[in-house]
Order: C-alpha cells, then sequence, then structure tokens
C-alpha cells in the first residue's frame, strides 16, 4: 500500500522534536554500526536518542509513517525539510519499514538491538523473514514494525494505464531517457509477455492518428531498448530474461509493424539494429505461430503482408511449414475455429503463406545452374552423412567444440585483434577500433576481464611511440571514449563479487589503459554502495601513483563515509605538506571512522609540521571534537610517542582539556622508551599551576610514573634529579617512584 502524500504541517514545536530525534538516531545508528556496546560513545549516543525519542513521545507513543525520503506523524509532515529525517527516513524505507510506532518507555536497550538490526544489509533481513520478522524474534515489545509490501508498491507505482500512456508518449517524442517510476513500470510489465504485448498494443491505441508506422516502430524499439537496459542493470541473467519475454510479446504485433521492425535490422539506426535483431531472434516457432493465427483470425484469411512478414522471420520452407501447422492448432481454438468453412480458409491461408517466396523472388539471374545444383544436392548430402554417422566420437566431439560458446567468442575476440593489427588506414582502422572498444567493455561486464585487457592494449599500442603514427590520434580518440564511457561503472559492478585473488586481473586492465581512467574510477567509487568495492577501487586508484591521489578531491566530498575513508587511504599513500593540509580537513568529518583514519595518516607523516596540526585544531580549537580527541589519546602506537612528547611539550597543560593531557603522559610510559619521551616527562614533572593545586599534583605524579614504567638510565636520572633538587610536591612524587625501582626498595620517600 501507498502512503498519501501529507495534507497537514506539524507544529513548530512538534516540527524541532522530529528534527532533534531524526538527528541523535542517525548519529547513534552510526555509532552502534563502528562501536562494540561498550564503547562510551555507544552509551552517551543512546541517551540521546532515548531523551530526544522520549520528547517526541510525551502522549505515550509516536507513530511515524516512513515514505523514501521524509517521515510524517499521521498524515503531517515537518514545516521544513530537513536533511536528518530525510536520511533516516531513506534507512528505514530502505529496511522496507512503512510504519514505525515507539513507546515513550522504550529503553537504551530497546534501542540498542533496534539500531543493530538496521546496521543489516536488506538483503540480509529479507532472507531473514523481513525486518517486521526479525524485531518479533527479539521479543522485545517496545517498537512496532509494519513492513512495506514491495511488490506492491512497484505494482502501484508503474502498472497503471496513466503511467503506460506516459511511457509511449514519451517514446512517440523520441525520448530516450524514462524516470524511476516509468521504468518500474517497464520491469513490472516484463514479469508476464501478456503484460507486456498489451503495453506494445498502447504503440497503436495511445499514439494520434496519422502517426506513420516509421515513427511508431521507432517508438515501439526505443521501448523495447529501454526495458532490455533496465532488466540488464539487474543482472544479465535478467536482460536475457526480458528479451525472451519481449520476443514472446510481439505475436500481438500486426504485420505491418512486425514487416517495419524487421527492416530495421538492417536500415535502422544501429541501436534499433541491435533490439530488432536481439528481439526477433528470441522469437519461438509458437511466437510467430500466435503471430500469424492472430492475423489470419481478425482478417478472416492471409494478407500478403501477413505473408511478406512470415518470410521475413522464417525464410526455411521446412521451418515455415511447422509455423503454419501450430498456427492452424492455435487457429482451431479461437473463434475463427467456430467457421464451418475453416478448413476451406485455412487451406488459402496455408497456399498464399508457403508459396509467398517464390511469387515475390527468384534467383536465376543470380546463380548459375551448376550452382543451383550443388545447393540442391547439399541438403541431401547433409541428410545422408547424418544417416550414414560413421565418424568416431572424439572427432565429433572436436567438431562441436569449435561451435561451443566459448570457442565462437575466442574467433571473436582472434578476429578483432587481427583486424587491429593489420589494418593500417586511419579511417578504416578507427570503426573497427569502436567495435573493439564496444567489445572490451561488454567482456569487462560479462567478468573476462583478460580477453578486455588483450582489446585495450591493442587500440593504446598506437598511441605510445612504437605505436603507427599515422594510427595514434584515432587511437587517442578511442582511448578517451573507453576512459569517459562505461568501463570503470562496469569495472566497480565486477570488484563487489569477485575473490581477493581476482582482483589483480582488474587492475592490470585498468593499468593497461592508463591514467585517463583515474576519473572515471573516481566517479565510480562516489557513487559505489559496497564497501567492499569501495576498498578495491581505492587499491587500484593507489595504483596509478600520483594522477590516483589526485582524485581525492572528489573523493572526500562523497556522502559515503566508506568512500571518504578510501579519500584517507590515498593520502595516506601520499604524505608530504600537500597531503597533510587535505588530511586536516578531513578532521571534522561528521564520521567517527574517517576521524579516526585522518588521524592516524597524519600521525604517519611524523613531522613536527603534522604533530602542530593536531595541535591546533584538536587541543586548540574553540570546540573541542570529543570523539576525535578521544581517539587521539587512546591511540597505542609507538608511532604516537613523538606526537604525544610534542604535544605535551607545546601546550597548556591546564583548562578543559587536562585530562587528555594526562591520559597522554600515562601513555607515554607504556610506550617505546625515547629521548622525547623522557624530555616532555620531565617539563610535566616539574609543571606548576597554583590555580589548579589537585591537577598539577595528579600530573607530577603520573609523569613520576611513567619514568620509572620507562625505566632508562635517563628516566632515572631525571627522578633522581628531581627527587634532590625539586619542589616539595615534585620531590615526594620522585622519591615515590624511586622507592618501586629494583634495589632501591630501601630508598627513603
Amino acid at each position: 500500500m501507498t502512503t498519501p502524500a501529507p495534507t497537514e504541517a506539524l507544529s513548530p514545536e512538534q516540527s524541532g522534536q522530529l528534527a532533534e530525534f531524526a538527528r541523535t538516531c542517525r548519529a547513534a545508528a552510526r555509532a552502534v554500526s563502528l562501536y562494540p556496546k561498550t564503547h562510551p560513545s555507544i552509551g552517551v549516543s543512546l541517551s540521546r536518542v532515548v531523551n530526544a525519542a522520549g520528547r517526541l513521545a510525551k502522549d505515550g507513543s509516536v507513530t511515524l509513517t516512513v515514505q523514501r525520503d521524509m517521515l510524517t506523524i499521521g498524515d503531517r509532515a515537518p514545516l521544513r525539510p530537513d536533511p536528518s529525517i530525510g536520511e533516516l527516513a531513506s534507512l528505514l524505507h530502505d529496511r522496507l519499514i512503512g510504519v514505525l510506532t515507539i513507546r515513550r518507555e522504550a529503553d537504551a536497550d530497546d534501542w540498542h538491538t533496534f539500531l543493530v538490526m538496521l546496521a543489516r544489509p536488506t538483503e540480509e533481513l529479507m532472507a531473514d523473514g523481513g525486518v517486521s520478522s526479525v524485531w518479533t524474534r527479539t521479543g522485545r515489545t517496545r517498537f512496532e514494525i509494519r513492513e512495506i509490501d514491495y511488490a506492491e508498491v512497484l505494482r502501484e507505482r508503474g502498472g497503471g494505464e496513466a503511467e503506460w500512456d506516459r511511457i509511449v508518449a514519451s517514446c512517440l517524442k523520441g525520448e530516450t531517457a524514462l524516470d524511476e517510476r516509468a521504468l518500474a513500470s517497464l520491469l513490472d510489465a516484463l514479469g508476464d509477455p501478456a503484460r507486456f504485448a498489451a503495453l506494445l498494443n498502447r504503440i497503436h491505441t495511445a499514439a494520434p492518428d496519422g502517426i506513420e508506422v516509421s515513427a511508431r516502430v521507432a517508438a515501439l524499439l526505443q521501448l523495447m531498448k529501454n526495458a532490455i537496459e533496465a532488466a540488464k542493470a539487474r543482472g544479465e541473467a535478467e536482460g536475457e530474461r526480458a528479451v525472451q519475454t519481449i520476443a514472446a510479446s510481439c505475436a500481438g504485433l500486426t504485420p505491418d509493424t512486425m514487416i517495419a521492425m524487421l527492416e530495421r535490422r538492417q536500415s535502422g539506426q544501429p541501436d534499433e539494429a541491435a533490439t530488432a535483431s536481439a528481439v526477433a531472434g528470441q522469437m519461438t516457432h509458437q511466437t510467430m505461430a500466435s503471430f500469424m493465427a492472430r492475423s489470419v483470425t481478425a482478417e478472416r484469411g492471409a494478407t500478403q503482408r501477413l505473408a511478406q512478414a512470415l518470410d521475413a522471420l522464417v525464410p526455411s520452407a521446412e521451418q515455415k511449414e511447422r509455423v503454419v501447422r501450430l498456427a492452424k492448432g492455435e487457429a482451431l481454438q479461437g473463434d475463427l475455429g467456430a467457421d464451418p468453412d475453416f478448413d476451406q480458409i485455412w487451406q488459402n491461408v496455408a497456399n498464399m503463406v508457403m508459396s509467398y517466396s517464390m511469387i515475390s523472388y527468384s534467383d536465376e539471374s543470380w546463380v548459375s545452374e551448376q550452382y543451383g545444383r550443388e545447393l540442391s544436392a547439399a541438403r541431401r548430402q547433409a541428410v545422408e552423412v547424418e544417416r550414414v554417422s560413421d565418424d568416431p566420437p572424439e572427432r565429433v566431439q572436436a567438431w562441436v567444440a569449435t561451435v561451443t560458446e566459448p570457442a565462437l567468442l575466442r574467433l571473436d575476440l582472434d578476429m578483432l585483434l587481427d583486424l587491429l593489427r593489420i589494418e593500417e588506414v586511419p579511417d578504416a582502422w578507427e570503426p573497427v577500433a569502436h567495435i573493439a572498444a564496444s567489445e572490451a567493455e561488454h567482456r569487462t561486464l560479462a567478468g573476462d576481464a583478460s580477453s578486455a585487457q588483450a582489446l585495450i592494449e591493442a587500440i593504446v599500442g598506437d598511441t605510445k611511440a612504437g605505436g603507427r603514427p599515422a594510427l595514434r590520434a584515432c587511437a587517442a580518440r578511442v582511448v578517451d571514449r573507453l576512459c569517459t564511457g562505461p568501463l570503470a561503472r562496469h569495472v566497480g559492478h565486477q570488484l563487489r563479487t569477485i575473490k581477493d585473488d581476482e582482483v589483480e586481473r582488474y587492475a592490470r586492465l585498468c593499468q593497461a589503459l592508463g591514467p585517463g581512467l583515474v576519473r572515471s574510477l573516481a566517479d565510480a567509487l562516489t557513487r559505489e554502495e559496497s564497501n567492499v568495492a569501495v576498498r578495491r577501487l581505492g587499491v587500484l586508484l593507489l595504483g596509478f601513483g600520483a594522477a590516483g591521489r589526485r582524485s581525492v578531491e572528489q573523493l572526500k566530498n562523497s556522502s559515503n563515509p566508506a568512500v571518504r575513508r578510501t579519500a584517507v587511504t590515498l593520502l595516506r599513500g601520499a604524505g608530504g605538506a600537500e597531503a597533510l593540509s587535505e588530511l586536516a580537513s578531513m578532521l571534522g568529518d561528521d564520521d567517527p571512522a574517517v576521524q579516526r583514519e585522518s588521524i592516524h595518516a597524519i600521525v604517519e607523516i611524523g613531522t613536527d609540521k603534522a604533530y602542530a596540526v593536531l595541535q591546533r585544531l584538536l587541543l586548540e580549537a574553540d570546540t573541542p571534537r570529543d570523539t576525535a580527541l578521544m581517539e587521539l589519546v587512546n591511540l597505542r602506537d609507538d608511532k604516537a610517542g613523538p606526537l604525544f612528547a610534542y604535544l605535551l611539550s607545546h601546550s597548556r597543560l591546564r583548562g578543559k582539556l587536562a585530562g587528555f593531557h594526562l591520559s597522554m603522559v600515562e601513555a607515554l610510559g607504556k610506550m617505546t622508551p625515547r629521548a622525547e619521551s623522557v624530555r616532555a616527562l620531565e617539563q610535566v614533572l616539574h609543571y606548576r599551576d597554583w590555580w589548579a593545586l589537585f591537577r598539577t599534583t595528579a600530573l607530577q605524579q603520573a609523569a613520576a610514573n611513567s619514568l620509572r614504567r620507562l625505566g632508562t638510565p635517563e628516566s632515572v636520572a631525571v627522578l633522581e634529579a628531581a627527587a634532590a633538587a625539586g619542589s616539595r610536591g615534585v620531590r615526594r612524587a620522585a622519591r615515590a617512584q624511586i622507592a618501586q625501582l629494583p634495589g632501591r626498595e630501601g630508598s627513603q620517600a
């Protein structure tokens, strides 16, 4: 059931509460997907969403109706659009949640269970019985979920007659692109040949009178092409089934339309010719028989146009005879079969159809008498060979192996490679190269990376110094077409599902095309939703070196956090001052994982300039970034030692961030001893702040403890000097730690 459009607006107060709830819920969903339940940020996030939901459900409960990009309460929508409401609506809608009722007493455990469920992929929830079933099995009752009947929604969106008329009108105008609703309608119709045949019939019933057959056929082929491409987007198998469905639907075409469509196989535009050939190639004898039976029933006999159409479909007399026989059986079951003169009518039909090719065409002026005799004998000879059948099985198998699909694909590849190699004239070579480029794209989508690479290398070779100078310009144009075309998207599609050891094949394919592909790969990465494909595309971009790293600007502005993390990975590989400025800009990212990766990358740069960036943006910022600071102090990598030493030496150890300073002091004592660590701890040990004595004492004791844990001669010397000549508090802290050193138990505290 589809959701009615909102008719009223929420009050300003409730609109604000809904927006606040959406923001806190999205933030909690991100936290739950990234951290274990015991992580401190989980508790904070869940507390906020419990409070926000409680304010929204102040009357005891609240029911949210979920649309694709909007949440409503009843039939009332917020006063103003809010991005966070749209994001939460999209998250819920993707999990097929249509209505969500939240009770005010829902606690943190309820919310954690619910958000963990939302973190699961939709496909996994569907396989587990759907989101409603999964939630019911949790045993929690403070949420009620009504699931979307997605099949019904799709039917309502795409199945109306008005929508079909809109599609037909669009095709008659020559428009090549359809919106999402129209594509949904096409995909729905593809589920049933009879339903799709009704849609094709709209070309005749919905088109204005006076529209020529050629215009109708152009619209018909455009409609077929759109349907096939929409199905192929779901997979090659879906595309093949779509062609078969459309072919079966053609049984309802008129003879004039069928003839015009078949003529487009030779005389139409490339797209029209390809579509007409693909559909005609999938028409079965039963489809042709149904086409014939319907036409004969409608006309009460055969027309010359019907005979012409059948001759174009089945020029072989033997196959045509079978179609006529099947058509008779179908016509006999219909209204025409009740006619007492049926047998006479059908005899006339059969005679006209079977004799049409002999009446309309003769090859006597083109074929010699001797050649004609040989053609006639060839059929008898083939039958005789089949009858005798004295070839050994292994020979027959070897013959059959030469016409299998893999063998034919290999022959196609060899032919294209040979043509690219032997053709020398640019005007003749370039069309072949464009065909090879299309084949490379098709084979990439089909998963044949090695064949696609061979074709690409044959084209790219003529753009290089060792290539043929006369072909360099046109080869560069074909390479540019490959770099800006769908190849990068096809690579991304493959990277979603292949095994890790197969990624290298696609890396070699991309490297064969060169750095010109980087921009398209980055664009594919920004649009990719699969985290696996995002990671693998990032590896491919890194393989292009500096050219790949220059794509960071495009990646870091993506709405997908996984893509932004890939941008950090690329910057980490780049290093240097340029990478530092880019990484610094990503410290303010909303996604904690992006912040974490950015901090690690800056620490890896390991220069004072890098440390100064972290100090300025995290410790001296007007608005402390708690998540990033927590990530900073939780670094346990030895590479963080110089960073902590720098921050302690260059920061004021006071204010709201003093707790972070104390954590860094304690962390230094657990890391590999370094000279700069000892100097920083010595500075903290002697630190004084008369306005915060307790804080000063805690820092001094922590510094002394870390110096003792380092246990180097230098750190022990600092403690001994402090015990002898430090201030009173410093002496006390130093002596307490010296007393714990091995062999110093008797020292005086």
